[in-house]
């Protein structure tokens, strides 16, 4: 029996604007469209690896208001484990997301629910969490819960992945307790307080100090540069990203975590893992919407019979 991925984190409603440029600041410009979808980091992650046919439960919090029925609901669909979502007191949280023509976005997230999600509740949902074959977290719910999930995880042997968005700088001690730490450029920067310069040298430059503060690998996510592996007494590996035609990159890093654990947990080598993760993101970029971009299993694999 394949153990479950479990995913602890946030479970937003996006409310999305595309127009043909992000705004500068105090200037306002007309839209084209105006949609929502179900989002939020951890959820988004949940749904992907659902779509790619892998067993998957949820930790995370609603809010009592309408949303956190529609959120629920959402995930139930997509094939996602809910025994382990709580519906607490106040609002859901929520997304506001601008895109532009070019598929770039901004992005700015009220927490609502998210922020109650406390390590009390992460001993509640301590069955789950002990069956998990893999965890993955981000950072759109309390710190704490975080570090308390990684202590967790150490504790009983089940690898963590963290993806370190929103960006910020993180204990010593959480980052030792990390298998995998996948950050994008940004999120590399504000991690380790340095500018990201020289392309990949830059990059792998990046990728030791985070091997040094004791993370046992990273991946760094590179955009359309592909993505870095760096595992501790191993040569580094950059992975090219597919090249499509991008209409909106809302969750391609969580569409590509969620890849890339369907892909280890499958038996799959880290470089093939990281391959078949790069196709998820790619296919969700050419897509609107964060859960409704993830595609499926069989997609992703006519998807590389056609790109390799």
């Amino acid at each position: 029996m394949q153990k479950p991925i479990v995913i602890v984190g946030s479970i937003n409603l996006d409310l999305v604007v595309a127009a043909d440029r992000i705004p500068q600041v105090g200037e306002t410009i007309i839209g084209n469209t105006f949609n929502t979808f179900y989002g939020g980091k951890g959820a988004n992650q949940a749904v992907a690896a659902a779509k790619l046919g892998y067993p998957v439960s949820m930790v995370g919090n609603v809010g009592s208001d309408p949303f956190g029925t529609q959120l629920r609901n959402g995930l139930k669909d997509a094939g996602v484990d809910t025994a382990y979502v709580n519906t607490v007191e106040g609002p859901s949280g929520v997304a506001l997301i601008t895109t532009g023509s070019g598929g770039e976005n901004s992005i700015v997230v009220v927490p609502g629910a998210n922020g109650c999600l406390t390590p009390k509740l992460l001993e509640k949902a301590e069955t789950i969490l002990e069956r998990a074959g893999f965890l993955l977290a981000q950072l759109e719910i309390p710190l704490e819960t975080v570090e308390y999930l990684a202590q967790f995880a150490e504790r009983h042997d089940i690898p963590l992945m963290l993806d370190p968005a929103p960006a910020r700088e993180l204990p010593r001690a959480l980052l030792r307790r990390l298998t995998w730490i996948t950050p994008n450029e940004t999120e590399t920067q504000e991690l380790l307080r340095i500018k990201l310069e020289n392309g990949d040298q830059g990059s792998c430059e990046a990728a030791e100090h985070l091997l040094d503060c004791g993370v046992k690998n990273v991946l760094l996510k590179l955009g359309s540069r592909g993505c870095l592996i760096a595992e501790r007494n191993s040569a580094k590996e950059r992975i090219p990203a597919f090249s499509v035609d991008a209409v909106d990159t809302t969750a391609a890093g969580d569409a590509f975590n969620a890849g890339f654990a369907v892909g280890l947990m499958r038996g799959s080598t880290v470089t093939r893992s990281a391959v078949f993760a790069s196709a998820v993101a790619a296919i969700s970029v050419t897509r609107p919407g964060a859960q409704p971009s993830m595609p499926t299993g069989y997609e992703v694999e006519c998807f590389l019979k056609e790109r390799l």
